[in-house]
């Protein structure tokens, strides 16, 4: 099977844009930082059945790492993610380098997220967000997709990007793919590879406190609460950073007496790894 046509270059995804769109063929785009698992690659699944035409990029972006965070060791594995993604319905790969991106070094142009940002992965990482918007911004300038698929693990990240797309009333529609969990229960992501045996047992407490929450949903927001804090109180292998009950709508804490759909959001450090979860809640 040949494998998709890989860019390094903004011109050169910009023309293999331009050949499909002459083509009459739609775009949907999904960007990464690499690093591929099954997650990302649900998310290409999805996006083939979205557009005609489906790029990736893979770009690990160095304005949303912060001091003492793992830029260096990020994994970067493009020749086994191409190799991945030959096996899906993929055109382009786009694999620019900080030099192709940030021609004149750290962009002094930045999107500002708004206060949102400075809650849950904004308190414990400042400017992250503001780093992750300018990337999406540029990639959908850059590629000009009709679609663009984000996944619903970076809650707070997909919250984040739908604004952004709709206060600056970019031209593109954010669709959203559900979290791809292991067998165990937990989720995907390019930084389990950090975790040993016993840490990834450990690991699996952020779904179990997800799923206290849920199962407390009834009692309310309070009790939903309690009882993910209390299941992660038990497990000496995590250090918990939160555990919150969000309002979908504006990604703000809910107060005890909310009641309809919400959102729990978890993050904890495993050993030296920094995991994130949510799952979607009823409470009554």
């Amino acid at each position: 099977m040949s494998g998709p046509r890989l860019e390094h270059t903004i011109d050169g995804v910009r023309e293999e844009v331009a050949l499909a769109r002459s083509a009459g063929r739609t775009v949907a785009l999904v960007p990464t930082m690499g690093a591929l698992h099954a997650g990302h690659l649900s998310l290409v699944e999805r996006a083939s059945g979205l557009a005609d035409l489906v790029v990736v990029s893979i770009f690990v972006n160095p304005l949303q790492f912060g001091e003492g965070e793992d830029f260096d060791r990020y994994p970067r594995t493009l020749e086994a993610d191409v190799a991945a993604l030959a096996r899906h319905p993929v055109s382009v790969v786009f694999a620019p380098d900080a030099a192709e991106m940030y021609p004149g070094g750290a962009s002094q142009t930045r999107i500002a997220a708004g206060p949102v940002a400075a809650l849950f992965e904004g308190a414990v990482r400042p400017g992250h967000f503001d780093g992750m918007l300018t990337v999406v911004a540029k990639l959908l300038n850059i590629v000009q997709p009709d679609v663009a698929v984000f996944g619903q693990k970076d809650a707070q990240q997909l919250f984040l990007v739908r604004q952004m797309v709709a206060e600056l009333n970019l031209p593109v529609r954010i669709d959203a793919a559900p979290i791809v969990r292991e067998a165990d229960g937990l989720a995907l992501s390019s930084r389990n590879r950090y975790l040993s045996g016993d840490e990834a047992r450990a690991a699996l407490v952020l779904s179990r406190a997800l799923a206290a929450a849920a199962g407390a949903g009834a009692r309310g927001a309070d009790a939903a609460r309690a009882a993910a804090h209390e299941v992660i109180a038990r497990e000496p292998g995590a250090e918990l950073d939160y555990a919150e009950l969000v309002d979908p709508a504006t990604f703000l804490p809910v107060d005890g007496g909310f009641a309809g759909g919400a959102l729990a959001v978890i993050a904890a450090r495993v050993g030296a790894t920094r995991l994130i979860d949510n799952r979607a809640v009823s409470l009554h």
